[in-house]
């Protein structure tokens, strides 16, 4: 297989952008082979201990793909597929090998019309065909009308708490407004319930939000110390990967680094006090979904490195340094649309090809 890595565009790169030669050891030393094919609009990928994985489709079906096999996985919660909507992310608890716990994420409709990201628990017995004890714990109120920007991941934190993504629904006002859930990062237990130390328990807005002020963020993990990270869709240009603090907000749609669709300014500017800055940003938008933080276990020269999918450009952005900087593009035949992009148990990188309806793992 011939891997063609490239160097950044330095035109259209990051403020934060250094140029550096690619180490060669990402040139060799690991291949690409398919897990799963035949999928559907695949939107995320849990590798399970056992092997094989649970698989997403956005049109509401769930795949358990295991040894060349995509079978049907009944029990999921009834989905509003309409446009970017549908059932989204899937991924296993901490303890999975004992709870054999997930938590989905999907576009729900709502009374009086509209739809909104909603958040569930479930349980995926061994060699079960069916998801059992399905069980809603959080659903973003009220809904909105139209077919974009849901969102959305689901991060278990080690406290055992949950983080979920939510985009703002094609409202920018609103993921400025602390009374409505749209553009913000939730965080709830895992029944629900909303931790004492949320930012605004206390009032000054919703109980559940931890941050605001995102666009579509539609990719999410911990680093190796423990905080959350998140890729998030700019407007043209402004594609950002944030370091999500809590209470913070992050600026949209009053600061960005992208430009309407028209080509008019957006908001105030790049900058504005109170507002934090992303830790990096491509500029044109690379349209980012999926982000994984390494943790080093099959290659060690990527410990800590960031990971995102690009549905635009067809690669993988491989992120590192401080400042964050963009050191390297892995792209293959089969880095087509890439949509999530995860660690597996034995450290090997799985990724899903929208292109290709496809699941692929990167081992050596």
């Amino acid at each position: 297989m011939k891997f063609d890595v490239k160097l950044p565009n330095v035109l259209g790169a990051a403020c934060f952008l250094i140029l550096t030669a690619l180490p060669a050891a990402s040139q060799r030393n690991w291949t690409v082979a398919p897990v799963a094919r035949g999928l559907d609009t695949p939107w995320a990928v849990a590798p399970l201990p056992e092997g094989g994985a649970l698989i997403t489709e956005r049109g509401g079906t769930l795949i358990h793909a295991v040894g060349g096999e995509n079978t049907k996985v009944t029990g999921v919660p009834r989905v509003a597929a309409n446009g970017q909507g549908g059932l989204l992310d899937i991924t296993l608890a901490n303890d999975f090998a004992r709870s054999r716990m997930v938590y989905l994420t999907y576009a729900k409709r709502q009374p009086g019309g509209g739809s909104g990201t909603a958040l569930s628990t479930a349980v995926f017995p061994t060699g079960a065909r069916k998801l059992q004890n399905l069980q809603e714990i959080f659903a973003m109120k009220p809904g909105s009308r139209g077919g974009r920007h849901f969102g959305s991941r689901v991060v278990e934190a080690r406290d055992g708490n949950l983080f979920m993504t939510i985009g703002d629904r094609g409202d920018r006002p609103a993921a400025q407004d602390l009374t409505r859930h749209n553009g913000a990062v939730i965080r709830v237990g895992r029944d629900g319930s909303i931790p004492r130390d949320n930012p605004f328990v206390q009032g000054g807005g919703l109980p559940e939000i931890w941050s605001y002020g995102h666009r579509n963020p539609q990719g999410a993990a911990l680093d190796l110390a423990g905080n959350l990270w998140a890729s998030e869709h700019g407007a043209r240009g402004g594609d950002e990967v944030n370091a999500v603090k809590r209470g913070a907000n992050f600026g949209w749609p009053v600061i960005s680094y992208g430009r309407h669709y028209s080509g008019a300014k957006i908001g105030e500017g790049t900058a504005k006090a109170g507002m934090e800055q992303p830790a990096f940003y491509w500029d044109p938008s690379i349209a980012p979904s999926g982000l994984l933080v390494y943790s080093g276990k099959m290659f060690p020269d990527w410990k800590g490195d960031i990971f995102v999918g690009s549905l635009k450009y067809d690669y993988i952005s491989r992120l590192s340094g401080s400042p964050l900087r963009e050191v390297e593009q892995i792209k293959t035949s089969e880095t087509g649309r890439v949509r999530d992009i995860v660690e597996a148990a034995d450290g090997s990188i799985w990724f899903i090809s929208v292109s290709d309806g496809a699941v692929y793992r990167i081992a050596r």
